[in-house]
């Protein structure tokens, strides 16, 4: 067996020859991880707080997760969409009986989430058009927003980053700033079909809707007949302490995105549908081929029997607040490097003084695995069954870093 300076150099080399470089090199090597931690290579053990950018809700390898899986594995893995399969129906039936009366239709991504939310908008335009194309397909989203990487998704993400070199966009896209109600609604007029926003920012910087702000949309799409189209991709799934990040707001939205922690590891998107929209969709309208597999539904399905049957949302709920007061004590006491800390829940962000690189880096050093957002945030996204001993690190971790260059 190959030492493992070996294994990561041979690693690095195959990245550096073969792999495209859209994104910088990784500085670590992966190779294995059970609960919150991940172990490099090298033997090095981390405290993985990026969850694989909110993916791994129940941390990595969880037992019943892996049985559930591997049970499929063996059993009936694709057979597509021409066919029912047992577990898409049983998981769409669980996730109608968290968002309300409705449909469901299963993707494989956040980013084909969001796609299928802004084609139903598309959908809904033409109905309130009175079936005439073209007149009613404007979308209002926020500023700072992300709404994914394909033409449509990207095209409502007002990002320089993300839609540089790919002009020109989808049009029908304009942008009022997160929580001015009154920036939305000047917005609005009669080519206008919906309004999408995330019910908490993640990679604009962990940015939340307030509850008004939400109650706000929901009566400005009453008034104007207009889809209120949610984006949890990132917030939903119990990451917040609610199952939706929106649901203390009390709204119910007309169509949600929801995908990364769905699938706890495995690839999953997919949308609820409100009734009053749920027949925009006709056989043709939209489809996909892998979307809502046996072996996809069977991962999903496991997700929420863990966070049910371990109580994750009362997890979160009962150490989130503590461990968001704890990590607030460190932009008190290191001003000169933290702007503030916000956030609900298992999804925090620090806002820096400066650039997030070389934190994120010294938080790698300490142990402590973090992700990027914009807006120079650092996001700290544990999984959903975190204990109490591994918050407290991340915050000694973070804490140590600070100091460091105090």
């Amino acid at each position: 067996m190959n030492p493992p300076s070996v294994v990561r150099t041979a690693t690095a080399e195959l990245y550096d020859a073969h792999v495209l470089k859209n994104y910088a090199r990784p500085a670590l090597t992966l190779v294995r991880g059970r609960g919150a931690q991940v172990w490099d290579d090298a033997g090095n053990a981390y405290l993985d707080f990026t969850s694989g950018i909110a993916v791994s809700a129940l941390g990595h390898c969880h037992p019943h997760w892996v049985a559930a899986v591997q049970r499929q594995a063996a059993e009936l893995i694709h057979v597509s969409n021409l066919f029912r399969t047992p577990l898409q129906g049983e998981l769409a039936r669980r996730l109608v009986g968290y968002a309300g009366p409705g449909r469901v239709f299963f993707c494989n991504s956040g980013g084909e989430a969001d796609e299928a939310l802004l084609k139903l908008a598309r959908l809904h335009g033409v109905r309130k058009a009175g079936g005439e194309e073209g007149k009613c397909f404007k979308v209002i989203g926020a500023k700072k927003a992300f709404h994914g990487r394909m033409f449509g998704g990207m095209s409502a993400t007002p990002q320089e980053k993300v839609q540089k070199g790919f002009r020109p966009l989808v049009p029908g896209f304009v942008f009022g700033e997160l929580n001015n109600l009154q920036s939305f609604a000047d917005l609005v007029d009669d080519a206008t079909a919906a309004i999408i926003v995330e019910s908490i920012q993640g990679d604009g910087g962990i940015n939340p809707c307030t509850p008004e702000f939400l109650r706000g949309l929901r009566a400005l799409c009453d008034q104007h007949n207009l889809l209120l189209l949610l984006d949890e991709v990132q917030c939903g799934i119990g990451r917040t302490g609610t199952f939706y990040a929106f649901e203390p707001a009390g709204v119910r939205p007309d169509a949600i995105a929801m995908a990364k922690g769905l699938g706890g590891g495995f690839p999953i998107g997919a949308i609820w549908v409100g009734e009053r929209a749920a027949d925009l969709f006709t056989p043709g309208a939209h489809g996909t081929t892998f979307g809502g597999t046996p072996l996809a539904c069977a991962a999903g399905l496991a997700v929420l029997d863990v966070i049910e049957n371990e109580r994750l949302l009362e997890n979160v709920t009962r150490l989130g607040a503590p461990w968001l007061a704890e990590l607030k004590k460190l932009a008190a006491d290191f001003p000169a490097h933290v702007r503030e800390v916000r956030g609900r829940g298992f999804h925090i962000g620090f806002e820096m003084t400066g650039e997030t690189t070389p934190w994120i880096t010294a938080l790698a050093e300490g142990g402590l695995l973090a992700a990027p957002a914009g807006g120079n945030v650092v996001r700290l996204l544990p999984p959903l069954n975190a204990t109490p001993g591994e918050l407290a690190k991340s915050v000694e971790i973070f804490r140590a870093a600070l100091a460091a260059k105090a």
